[in-house]
């Protein structure tokens, strides 16, 4: 494969309702579009990546406008220049520049998307899926009361969701975790931190352990493995990485400290779907579980991240919800819950393409490298 012109699309899409975590409230989703042409074998085919970096640099150390500058200055030329290009290649070339995983990611992922549609294969078959479907779960952001937390969450219930993940902080954890239990005994329910705790919370932490929870997922900070093992033998709901797992290297770390029985994989920030089933099979070999986070993906990410989630080792439901948990319209033919499931694509690559009229529409800014 010849890398050949590469369009970088800007898009901001409005949410449909506020999303609020730890460490930021969104209104809508900034992101960017790699739309990559090649030629492969004398046929020039089409790839898209989306990058999953936010506006502001608050999840990750990545920002979309550093995203933006790093593929049009090092990465994209970069590749241009490679004359036997392959997906599977892509991490080897582009090396030398340090970080910039999720740039990275998208970038993988376009490259990857043209050469499975020029093979005639499906992202899902050339993973390893197993399923046709997988079970979808739904985040909830932080909400100004319980009772609208209550009323969110039997909403996503109603609309068939398999799992429910809050997002907690200091000042909104055991008391509304406790509310969405007793008003629904039965329901997988987990937690998510976004690393808003230090070791010091322990003792108040161990409180959630009355809930029969799925999972915490990282409380402590990004860097603190050792940290997290500490914390995981004083609780008994299971930890879980997410912020932490960057690479399969970490991802060994982690289980070599015992700081997680649980891993969450999003490609974004790990480099890309071939790295993040590196960290599946690990995992699997080290019998812990695996599940797809999400990043507000628009219908192209959620198209891989769905074929991701069919693996063997995703026994957990993920973050891939309906594409109507953020978007009125999406960029792709919406995702629709069938019974509390995805359908995996069948389709050439990613399976799924980008409507011109809503990509132009949702389009800040767009330019050519190559």
């Amino acid at each position: 494969m010849k890398l050949l012109t590469v369009r970088l699309h800007v898009l901001r899409l409005p949410l449909v309702s506020p999303f609020q975590t730890s460490f930021s409230v969104q209104t809508d989703r900034e992101l960017i579009l790699v739309e990559a042409t090649a030629d492969v074998a004398g046929t020039v085919v089409t790839g898209w990546g989306e990058c999953v970096a936010m506006r502001d640099p608050l999840y990750s150390s990545e920002y979309v406008a550093g995203a933006l500058d790093v593929l049009r200055r090092y990465l994209v030329p970069h590749l241009q220049q490679v004359e036997h290009l392959t997906a599977e290649t892509v991490k080897h070339h582009l090396e030398p520049y340090v970080g910039h995983q999720m740039a990275k990611a998208a970038l993988e992922m376009a490259v990857l998307d043209a050469q499975l549609r020029a093979a005639g294969v499906s992202l899902a078959t050339y993973l390893g899926a197993v399923v046709d479907r997988v079970p979808s779960g739904v985040s909830v952001g932080i909400q100004p009361s319980i009772d609208r937390l209550l009323t969110v969450v039997g909403g996503y219930l109603d609309e068939g969701y398999r799992r429910i993940k809050l997002k907690i902080q200091p000042g909104w954890d055991v008391a509304p975790v406790a509310a969405v239990r007793r008003a629904h005994p039965d329901v997988a329910l987990q937690v998510d931190a976004n690393a808003a705790y230090t070791l010091a919370d322990a003792r108040h932490l161990r409180r959630l352990d009355d809930y029969d929870l799925l999972l915490i997922e990282q409380p402590l900070g990004e860097a603190d493995l050792r940290q997290h093992s500490l914390l995981a033998r004083q609780m008994v709901t299971p930890m879980c990485l997410d912020e932490s797992i960057v690479s399969v290297e970490a991802a060994a770390d982690a289980v070599a400290w015992g700081a997680a029985a649980v891993v969450n994989i999003k490609p974004g920030r790990v480099g890309g779907y071939l790295e993040a089933r590196r960290i599946h099979d690990l995992c699997r070999a080290n019998g812990l579980p695996v599940w797809c986070g999400g990043m507000l993906e628009t219908g192209l990410g959620r198209a891989a991240n769905v074929a991701l989630a069919a693996l063997p080792g995703f026994t957990l439901p993920g973050d891939v919800s309906a594409s109507d948990r953020f978007y009125a319209e999406d960029i792709t033919e919406p995702f629709r819950l069938e019974d509390g499931y995805l359908r995996v694509p069948t389709g050439p690559g990613l399976g799924v393409e980008p409507d011109p009229d809503r990509v132009s529409a949702a389009t800040t800014s767009t330019e050519v490298v190559g």
